[in-house]
């Protein structure tokens, strides 16, 4: 019963995987995040206040915070056709800043899984 489970739980993990990357989402722990903006230079989005956007960011990226009433105009002004990176603290601004751009048809969307929380426990480095 319980190795049943456990391959339910991988194929529902696999499925959900390949779902997000049909859609053109990507959802990366920050090792593979950090990778990636180093490799493909593409636009890095910081979804969080400017307060917490001052106290510690990753380099090269825009504070486009999410509740802000020109939110959606700035990112209208984003490449849609290039690869976005977007973050906020802890991974739930940036899921409703993915799902707004993916709305927006922007073809790729890659996301820090668990924000800058992880990045920092993950001992990435952090500008200020």
């Amino acid at each position: 019963m319980k190795k049943l489970f456990y391959i339910t739980a991988l194929l529902i993990t696999l499925v959900s995987c390949q779902a997000q990357k049909k859609d053109g989402t990507e959802l990366v722990s920050p090792t593979e995040f950090a990778h990636k903006v180093e490799a493909e230079k593409g636009q890095l989005i910081d979804v969080r206040t400017p307060g917490e956007y001052k106290s510690g960011y990753i380099d090269g990226a825009v504070n486009i915070h999410l509740y802000d009433k020109d939110f959606e105009q700035r990112i209208d002004k984003l490449d849609k056709e290039g690869t976005v990176y977007v973050y906020c603290k802890a991974g739930g601004r940036s899921a409703e800043a993915v799902e707004i751009m993916h709305e927006k048809g922007f073809k790729h969307i890659v996301e820090l899984d668990g924000g800058m929380d992880a990045w920092n426990e993950a001992g990435e480095p952090v500008k200020k």
